[in-house]
C-alpha cells in the first residue's frame, strides 16, 4: 500500500510538471561569453536576461553591439554574478574554471557551452539554449531563418582552393568555424592538403607555393602589433587575385551570423 501511494504522489508530479512547463524557465539569466551572449539575445523573452558579457558591446566583436547596449553587461567575476541573483548562468567552455565552480558552489546552476564550429554544432547550440530558457518555439523559428539562409547561400560549385592567413603566420582548417564558413562558401581550404585540420602555423613558404585562388586574412587591430606584420609581406599580394579582409564580428562566434561572413566570400 506504502509503495502504492509513493508511486501515485510520483506520477502526480510528473504530471503537473509536464502540464505546466512553462513554471520550469529560468527568470533570471546571466550570459559571461561572447558567443552565448548572442544566442541568448535572439531566443531570451523580454525580460529574461538581464546581463551579457563587456564584450557583447565591442562592435568589433559582436555583431549585436547595438542591442546588447540595452543589457547591463559583466566581466565574468563570480562576486558580481552572484549579486545578480541568476537562476541561470551561460558561460562559454574557456570561462575561468574557478568562477563556474564558485558559482557552482554557492548554489547556481551554470551551463557550460562549448565553441560550436560546425553547422550541426551550431543547429544544436540553437536548440539546447531554448530548451534551457524554455524558449523552444523560438528556437524553432531561428533555426528555420537559419537554414533558409544557408539554402539561400548554398554555393553548388567548386568556387576553387583559398588559404585562410591570420597574424603570426596562422591558419585554420576545416574542422574549425572559419574552415565551415569557407566550405560554406564553395571553397577548398588548402590547409587540409597540408594535414592541417584544427589552428595551426603555416609557413610563408608554403602558403606561396600551394597557390590558393583565393587569400582571406584576418582584420587587424588598432596598435599594429608585430603578429600582424606577416599580412603586410610583399608574396602575399602576388599569390592571389584577390584578398578579403575578414569581418571579425561575423567570424567569431558559431551563430547565424555566420551567414553574413560567407556572403562576403562571394
Amino acid at each position: 500500500m506504502r509503495l502504492s501511494r509513493t508511486l501515485v504522489a510520483l506520477v502526480s508530479a510528473w504530471l503537473m510538471a509536464a502540464a505546466l512547463p512553462g513554471l520550469a524557465a529560468p527568470r533570471r539569466v546571466v550570459s559571461m561569453n561572447l558567443c552565448t551572449d548572442q544566442i541568448a539575445m535572439m531566443l531570451a523573452a523580454p525580460g529574461q536576461l538581464i546581463s551579457v558579457s563587456d564584450l557583447a558591446q565591442d562592435p568589433r566583436m559582436s555583431p549585436m553591439a547595438a542591442q546588447a547596449a540595452a543589457y547591463p553587461i559583466n566581466y565574468g567575476r563570480a562576486e558580481e554574478i552572484y549579486l545578480m541573483r541568476p537562476d541561470l548562468v551561460l558561460a562559454g567552455q574557456f570561462a575561468s574554471g574557478p568562477t563556474v565552480a564558485m558559482l557552482r558552489r554557492l548554489g547556481l546552476q551554470v551551463e557550460v557551452l562549448p565553441p560550436a564550429e560546425s553547422i550541426a554544432a551550431i543547429r544544436d547550440e540553437i536548440t539546447h539554449v531554448g530548451a534551457l530558457l524554455g524558449q523552444d518555439a523560438q528556437a524553432r523559428d531561428l533555426l528555420a531563418q537559419f537554414d533558409q539562409g544557408l539554402a539561400r547561400l548554398a554555393a553548388g560549385r567548386d568556387r576553387g582552393r583559398a588559404a585562410l592567413y591570420y597574424a603570426n603566420g596562422v591558419t585554420s582548417g576545416p574542422d574549425t568555424l572559419a574552415g565551415t564558413i569557407l566550405a560554406q562558401a564553395g571553397f577548398r581550404n588548402i590547409a587540409a592538403e597540408m594535414g592541417i585540420r584544427h589552428t595551426g602555423s603555416l609557413p610563408m613558404e608554403m602558403l606561396v607555393m600551394s597557390r590558393p585562388d583565393r587569400l582571406i586574412t584576418g582584420a587587424k587591430w588598432p596598435g599594429q602589433s608585430r603578429s600582424e606584420a606577416i599580412l603586410d609581406h610583399p608574396a602575399l599580394a602576388r599569390i592571389a587575385p584577390t584578398a578579403q579582409e575578414v569581418t571579425d564580428q561575423d567570424w567569431v562566434c558559431g551563430t547565424p551570423f555566420i551567414l553574413r561572413a560567407i556572403e562576403s566570400l562571394e
